[in-house]
């Protein structure tokens, strides 16, 4: 992370914003220029379909204060948050979406909560302008990663939020090559509060975050900070002997009592179905384990820079 020179740093990674980053863009400006004498703002391109890249390129020349990188590819939007906190300059960082649904104008009310002794300040969306749909599939997969992961999730916290530099210099010094910065943000610790905070309108285009894709990142994030299905599995196991063991008894004594005539053919098959698919069901689960291993030992960037303007480095 670069030696800090500026008191405020906006980190935005930008996926499918082209149409948002000119407003966002003034938006951030004014609600920074009235509580901060120097900021800067960053925009990270995560290979956006829309070529954003262009319109960032524009405002990084008119107004110098906003820093732009390119990605050379997709690789996620924690991983482009990570790269955007890894040239950010400020004593204090905010984390955003660029949709404009994490309300720019609220950047003074998360400071100057912070200033009363906290380190973390997150923005607790308390009236959520998503659809149904959208809150539902946020609160599955909040309630399935907060269960296996044993830590306690809001749903209504995502990204945005102020950030103490030594929070962010924390959370990048973790070497999980898998990123996800609302619980990496949880981890560190740090004095932290939850701030309400006003839920914009999403008023073009759609969340990239489908439910298959939240489950995919659910899984994968799963596997990066908590080993509960490993325990799970084990349980399973253990209490499946059991149950065998138990059911072995009650047919022995049903053996002698002269109450078993025919030997069973469906309920051999059954259960060697049954545990069979246990199995095959757990090794899945340890490989993919052995897998996410793999990737770490692996040692590759988390995110590869293609270009960026206004940037200069410490």
């Amino acid at each position: 992370m670069n030696t800090p020179t500026k008191r405020l740093s906006v980190v935005v990674p930008v996926y499918m914003g082209r149409v948002f980053l000119r407003e966002l863009h003034e938006r951030i400006k004014k609600s920074a220029e009235s509580v901060f004498s120097d900021f800067e703002l960053i925009l990270v391109d995560d290979a956006s379909p829309d070529n954003a890249w262009a319109e960032i390129l524009t405002i990084c020349k008119e107004d110098p204060r906003v820093k732009g990188i390119n990605l050379s590819r997709n690789f996620g939007q924690h991983y482009a948050i990570t790269a955007g906190l890894t040239y950010a300059t400020g004593e204090w960082i905010v984390v955003m979406d660029c949709d404009l649904q994490d309300v720019p104008e609220e950047i003074p009310n998360l400071y100057k909560k912070a200033c009363e002794g906290y380190d973390s300040v997150f923005a607790q969306r308390h009236d959520r302008q998503d659809g149904i749909i959208k809150r539902f599939q946020s609160w599955i997969f909040y309630k399935f990663f907060g269960y296996l992961t044993n830590t306690k999730l809001d749903h209504s916290v995502a990204n945005f939020g102020i950030y103490h530099r030594k929070v962010i210099q924390s959370i990048l010094s973790m070497g999980d090559k898998i990123r996800y910065f609302p619980t990496m943000s949880q981890w560190v610790g740090f004095r932290k509060f939850h701030l309400p905070v006003t839920h914009g309108n999403r008023n073009a285009g759609a969340s990239s975050y489908s439910l298959l894709k939240l489950i995919k990142l659910a899984i994968s994030n799963i596997i990066a900070f908590s080993d509960k299905p490993l325990k799970m599995f084990t349980v399973a196991g253990f209490a499946m002997s059991f149950l065998s063991l138990l059911v072995a008894v009650f047919y022995y004594f049903m053996y002698l009592m002269g109450q078993i005539q025919v030997k069973g053919y469906a309920s051999l098959i059954l259960s060697i179905w049954f545990i069979g698919g246990m199995l095959m069901f757990s090794l899945g689960i340890i490989g993919i384990y052995i897998g996410k291993i793999f990737d770490q030992v692996k040692n590759r960037p988390k995110f590869i820079v293609a270009e960026k303007i206004n940037i200069t480095e410490h």
